[in-house]
């Protein structure tokens, strides 16, 4: 577990000094929103849980989990969707 830490804690000064962009290097989620209407998530590991009202995904560190009414995935490729709705919340879980 030390190893990890060390990985991680090296990785994020890489990061700063070279001004790297944090969620490729640290293989951080990152999340855009359009409102409460659209969600463009990058960098997931991949989709565990998807209804009309509900978005689980596996991140690196855990898990994002959206929430909320009418979901569409519009899109998903890769490590990219887009998931569009009425989103009441976002949140992190580890």
């Amino acid at each position: 577990m030390k190893k990890n830490k060390l990985k991680e804690s090296i990785m994020r000064s890489i990061t700063q000094i070279f001004d790297l962009p944090s969620e490729v290097t640290l293989k951080l989620p990152r999340i855009t929103t359009i409102g409460t209407i659209h969600a463009y998530i990058e960098n997931h590991q991949g989709l565990i849980i998807f209804s009309s009202e509900e978005l689980l995904l596996k991140v690196h560190q855990g898990h994002v989990r959206i929430k909320g009414k009418g979901f569409v995935l519009k899109m998903m490729i890769a490590q990219d969707i887009l998931l569009e709705g009425e989103i009441s919340g976002i949140y992190y879980e580890k």
